[in-house]
């Protein structure tokens, strides 16, 4: 077993749908992502989390299941699968499934069965009401576009609930029969080598749910069974959650058994991310150095993933109002930019308006922060959004490979292509692909995969101890991470204005710091007295030990 191997890799998030189209249908497969999957080695990634792979008839991007024990056809077969898991093991990259277990399509057997008669196995797997209940008009995921989270089914002759579309109906998670099944998915697809799970909104999977009753009414144990059968089979299996919740409800999902963590072991920084976004809007540190100095401590084993942007809208619903606006004004000042009134729909070139310098910085500052790193396909190039797509399907666009018909990514009529490209304007395949990109060595991509080497080699980061240090001018953030063996120090300058700082750290007898990653070659390293290029960062190792600790 690999120990923690989640804690010093990088994630990287891909629509197999929008990746690479092997057959000229229009649509991404698993066959094409095996062909791209030296691309991936070679970036630097280490683990690849897979947008839904289900049989799904696609309203909600694949988030709408029919079958949890299946590939898609339009994606290929399970053998196709086993190919995959085949490639990457040979590769050294792991695999990370999409598990979505709050609820299914409507469209899947058990709803049809549980609809079709009140004594049917399936009745009780959902969650009904004979009346209707006085919330259905509150909890919307969606608002502007869900109108309830309750729907009269004319064939079941009750109310089934639903937290998100009403083509999504929920699992019923206090149903001893469904969490057996539950469990057994897990099991299917740990068989076939997967070695983690994104849970797809789990405070509302492990909702307790009834009319009118208290939507914080969770049972955890749900998390705790998942993880034990988990670790029967696979001990170094991980689940990453999808839950943004209050601080005080993040440990329980952590679970804190002995002191480590027995449920899930990462969970996506939501406040983290908030702060980054409005510390870059402001370019100012205060933000993010007070969300890492606030962030809970952890218990063993357990990990954040951080993020800048991923599938879907960034999320801004826990920023005070007048700090949500600050977002939006800098990063998503149209009516057309914005989404459910609380997020923005755009990839982050296009949000620091294609600016390399800015980019660069953003994404060293993420890499940097304490957690896992989680990368969206695309951004490694710089991609832009399509707005006139619906909702989050914006930047959910096929990947750019190259400045040929459809970007490379399928021989296929353009109106037969899964989402159209982005054939017009800065972030047209024309201007942003991969092919330009790897011919140039200043480009984006080169870049990243410098960086994602150099991350790679600073365990640091990954499991160190976090620590804000305070400098002046304010539109400088830096920190530290620690470990027994080494220690790193982080500048990054939110604003194009330079500046000069000087590092209140103490250097050990014999230690001598070392610029490990840069905006540029600086000259003398002197701590007391250490330049910053406008938008520029400085990763330097002030010590490192390679005996055994």
């Amino acid at each position: 077993m690999a120990e923690r191997w989640y804690r010093n890799g990088v994630i990287y998030n891909l629509d197999v749908r929008a990746f690479q189209d092997s057959n000229g249908d229009g649509i991404g497969d698993l066959r094409g992502l095996i062909s791209r999957i030296d691309y991936l080695g070679r970036l630097g990634v280490t683990t690849l989390w897979l947008s839904p792979i289900h049989p799904s008839p696609w309203r909600d991007g694949g988030y709408d299941v029919i079958d949890h024990y299946n590939i898609d056809p339009t994606l290929g077969s399970l053998g196709d699968f086993a190919e995959l898991m085949n490639v990457a093991d040979e590769r050294g990259l792991r695999i990370m499934l999409d598990l979505v277990l709050n609820h299914t399509s409507a469209g899947h057997p058990w709803f049809t069965s549980a609809c079709s008669d009140p004594r049917s196995a399936h009745r009780d797997w959902y969650v009904w009401s004979e009346q209707e209940p006085p919330d259905r008009r509150e909890g919307m995921i969606f608002p502007g576009v869900q109108e309830t989270t309750w729907t009269y089914s004319d064939q079941a002759g009750a109310w089934y609930h639903h937290r998100f579309h009403d083509f999504q109906p929920d699992l019923n998670i206090t149903n001893p029969d469904v969490r057996e099944e539950l469990a057994k998915i897990v099991s299917f697809w740990e068989r076939l080598g997967v070695s983690g799970f994104r849970i797809d909104a789990a405070p509302f999977m492990i909702e307790c749910t009834e009319p009118g009753g208290d939507p914080e009414n969770r049972d955890y144990s749900v998390l705790t069974e998942l993880r034990e059968r988990t670790s029967w089979r696979r001990g170094d299996a991980v689940f990453l959650a999808e839950a943004n919740v209050p601080d005080d409800d993040l440990i329980r999902f952590f679970g804190s058994a002995d002191g480590a963590a027995n449920r899930l072991q990462m969970l996506f920084a939501f406040r983290l991310n908030e702060a980054l976004m409005l510390s870059l809007a402001r370019q100012d540190s205060t933000a993010v150095a007070d969300a890492l100095a606030a962030l809970p401590r952890l218990p063993r084993h357990g990990q954040w993933a951080t993020f800048l942007r991923n599938h879907d809208e960034v999320d801004l619903s826990n920023l005070r109002e007048s700090e949500r606006e600050t977002v939006f004004a800098a990063f998503g000042p149209e009516r057309r930019h914005q989404l459910y009134g609380r997020g923005i729909r755009r990839r982050l070139a296009t949000m620091l308006d294609g600016g390399q310098r800015r980019l660069r910085m953003a994404h060293s500052l993420q890499f940097t922060m304490p957690g896992t790193p989680v990368l969206r396909y695309g951004d490694e190039i710089g991609m832009g959004e399509d707005l006139r797509l619906p909702e989050r399907d914006a930047i959910r666009t096929p990947m750019q490979w190259s400045a040929t018909t459809n970007a490379g990514f399928s021989t296929a009529g353009a109106q037969d292509l899964v989402r159209p490209m982005i054939s017009e304007g800065p972030y047209s395949y024309e201007q942003v692909n991969v092919t330009d990109q790897r011919r140039d060595p200043d480009s984006l991509l080169v870049w990243f995969e410098r960086m994602l080497h150099t991350r790679l080699e600073c365990g640091e980061i990954g499991v160190g101890d976090h620590r804000v240090i305070r400098v002046e001018p304010a539109h400088v953030f830096a920190h530290r991470a620690d470990v027994p063996s080494g220690s790193i120090v982080f500048l990054h300058n939110l604003s194009d204005r330079p500046a000069r700082i000087s590092l209140p750290v103490h250097i050990e007898d014999g230690s001598q710091p070392v610029e490990v990653f840069s905006d540029r070659e600086y000259p003398d390293l002197d701590l007391g007295d250490l330049e910053l290029d406008g938008l520029g960062y400085r990763w330097i190792r002030l010590r490192r030990s390679h005996l055994r600790h």
